[in-house]
């Protein structure tokens, strides 16, 4: 039985991540800088993940921006509107990256930026591959070889994180009519086998293949082109091992097509979708290793540990213990870095904080299981084990999550509480004679921008250094001004302006988080938070 990570998370302990590349683009910090901060995020989590016991570490999982972004470049997929910086010998390859993701605005040139979206259904964002049709592709970057060189040196033999070649494509966009981005497939595929020649030169034994779309429909054709490229990769590294990972979904319609693919290991996230393990158990060959994804790589609660050994037992009654992996879900990425920097009791108690995990201790869990499910748990895993049973228990019945007043108020309601008590046509005359808005009335969405005044009394406010009263009475100001200009520009529905607040998500979670307004009305609190 053997342990792994997808990825880690690229912040840095203390985001220096973000501090570094702010300062690199305006001017502030140099190149040289900016790379010195990604080794040291990067060398940082390798150690934290030796020094754990993780047994397969990953490595490529940095990125400056976002890891579609970085295979873009690899795979030299450049936009033609993005040459004329490439080929400025002044202009280094990262500044190139940052042209792509960000647009590029001096030295007289006004380029757009290229797409973002959502990276699946996460908060996290990826840039968009633009396609053209016959679009040639080229060893661009060799990032995700000298990631796997400084790994190397620094004593981790290490597993190469790379986006999965129909992942890929399936990413991107084509940008002009009369093709089928799958058919780039015969262009990009030579570029992934040359950078695993590299990497097999260099002394890499595992490869990770990132593919998601293997738990999102998938056309017939692509299901062919899938067994085609993989049976092609084996052919090609008959000595590489190659663990594909599948995350975010389960298998689902294809996982007759995932346990056929002539591969070493399969990942698949029993987090979203542990009802798949059943049915993959059932389906995998002989030849082929199960990753367990249990450990919630998308938020911030403890593993219930007897939940996973369940998953893990099970397993290892079916195929046995040594073609089992134990692995968070998904790439840590999605994880705040460390519970432990988590030390103001103002902001996060203790009985709250017991509940949780970031991504260092994740990595943790992911060792204990291992250690538990083999039978070889020390003094200090079953420590742990025993303090995590005591806090999945505690968080069951805690009265921060569970109000009897809330619940009472639940198991009375009906389904006609959903339904409105008058039609649309009588609400909408009753609003008018109330309201006497013109035929196209005019508003904002209602928040206005946080000035430099509002985010300084916050500050202080929290500090210590405003009271309440004081706070308050500087907010009532602002929303006064607010709404004065409001109505001297001629704005038909007001709005206060919200300065009282600071991530809108994060103000309605404390408003929920008051005990008088949980007994009072939490139905209805909720009922405005949604």
């Amino acid at each position: 039985m053997q342990t792994h990570l997808l990825g880690s998370p690229r912040i840095g302990r203390h985001r220096e991540l973000k501090k570094a590349c702010e300062q690199y683009w305006s001017g502030k910090t140099s190149l040289n800088a900016l790379l010195e901060t990604g080794k040291n995020i990067s060398l940082q989590n390798w150690k934290l993940q030796q020094e754990a016991g993780i047994d397969l570490i990953p490595c490529n999982d940095f990125s400056y921006y976002d890891q579609v972004l970085d295979m873009t470049l690899t795979v030299g997929a450049i936009p033609e509107r993005y040459q004329e910086i490439a080929a400025r010998k002044s202009a280094s390859e990262l500044d190139l990256y940052f042209a792509m993701a960000r647009g590029y605005q001096k030295d007289d040139l006004d380029i757009t930026a290229m797409e973002m979206t959502k990276w699946f259904d996460t908060n996290y964002h990826y840039i968009v591959p633009e396609f053209q049709k016959n679009q040639p592709f080229r060893l661009f970057s060799k990032k995700i070889i000298t990631e796997f060189i400084s790994a190397k040196q620094a004593g981790v033999n290490a597993k190469p994180v790379i986006i999965g070649p129909l992942t890929y494509l399936l990413l991107g966009k084509e940008k002009e009519e009369g093709f089928d981005k799958l058919d780039l497939i015969h262009n990009l595929l030579p570029i992934y086998i040359e950078i695993l020649k590299e990497l097999e030169n260099h002394g890499a034994h595992w490869i990770q293949f990132d593919e998601p779309f293997l738990g999102l429909d998938l056309t017939e054709k692509a299901k062919e082109i899938y067994q085609s490229v993989y049976n092609e990769l084996r052919n090609q590294f008959p000595n590489l091992k190659f663990i594909v990972a599948t995350y975010f979904e389960g298998l689902k319609d294809n996982l007759s097509l995932a346990v056929s693919l002539p591969v070493n290991a399969l990942h698949i996230d029993l987090v979203r979708s542990p009802e798949q393990l059943d049915e993959v158990l059932n389906a995998i060959p002989q030849t082929l290793s199960l990753s367990l994804g249990v450990v919630d790589g998308r938020n911030i609660w403890k593993n219930d540990f007897e939940r996973s050994l369940g998953f893990i037992e099970k397993t290892v009654n079916t195929i046995g213990s040594e073609r089992i992996f134990i692995a968070p879900s998904c790439s840590l990425l999605h994880s705040p870095f460390d519970l432990d920097l988590e030390t103001n009791e103002n902001t996060l108690s203790h009985e709250i904080k017991q509940w949780m995990a970031f991504a260092k201790q994740k990595v943790h869990e992911v060792v204990a299981l291992k250690k538990l499910a083999a039978g070889k748990a020390d003094y200090q895993t079953l420590q742990q084990y025993a303090e995590n049973k005591k806090a999945i228990d505690n968080r069951k019945i805690s009265s921060l999550i569970h109000n009897q007043a809330v619940k009472d108020r639940v198991d009375v309601t009906t389904e006609n509480d959903s339904q409105r008590n008058s039609p649309f046509r009588i609400r909408k005359e009753n609003q008018q004679n109330v309201l006497q808005l013109p035929l196209f009335p005019t508003t904002t969405i209602g928040s206005f921008p946080q000035t430099k005044e509002v985010r300084a009394w916050r500050s202080k406010f929290k500090k210590g250094e405003l009271t309440a009263e004081q706070y308050d009475d500087l907010l009532k100001k602002e929303t006064e001004r607010t709404i004065r200009w409001q109505e001297e520009i001629g704005i038909d529905v007001l709005v206060h302006g919200e300065f009282e607040r600071n991530d809108m998500v994060e103000y309605f979670g404390e408003q929920l988080a008051d005990s008088l307004l949980l007994k009072t009305d939490g139905f209805r609190a909720m009922e405005v938070a949604v």
